[in-house]
């Protein structure tokens, strides 16, 4: 299987796809001559990499029967001082909202994503150290 995405320049700092039949736009800061009509792309990898987690550990939570009321990813990307600027760390922290949560069921499901389903996960930790928690919020 392939993946295939085409970007069009679209003036300026400015470009724009359609990404699963959805329309994306990323462009620039105008300190650096964008317009500030979409994210940058350094912030979407840390977007693909807790979309693709967080799906899993739905996913995997919802076989196991674990109810929850709300899940939050949030991931930190730390920027190296030097030039290429680019990501030499990543921060995950899952964020679970319930009443009697199983903390077992939910390390085996957050583990199970970064070890073995999260494609994104396992991409970057050929590039930088990934650390994770968890958090339980009632």
């Amino acid at each position: 299987m392939k993946h295939s995405v085409d970007l069009d320049w679209t003036g300026g700092m400015s470009f724009e796809t359609e990404l699963n039949g959805h329309k994306l736009v990323i462009d620039a800061d105008e300190t650096v001559g964008g317009n500030d009509k979409g994210p940058r792309p350094k912030p979407l990898m840390l977007l693909s990499l807790a979309g693709c987690t967080g799906m899993d550990v739905v996913s995997i939570l919802k076989k196991m029967r674990v109810e929850f009321d709300d899940l939050k990813v949030s991931v930190d990307g730390e920027l190296s001082e030097d030039q290429p600027k680019r990501y030499v760390s990543m921060h995950v922290v899952y964020t679970v909202k319930g009443k009697n949560l199983p903390l077992d069921k939910i390390k085996k499901a957050v583990k199970l994503s970064e070890e073995s389903y999260c494609g994104v996960s396992a991409v970057y930790k050929k590039a930088m150290q990934i650390t994770s928690e968890i958090r339980l919020e009632e």
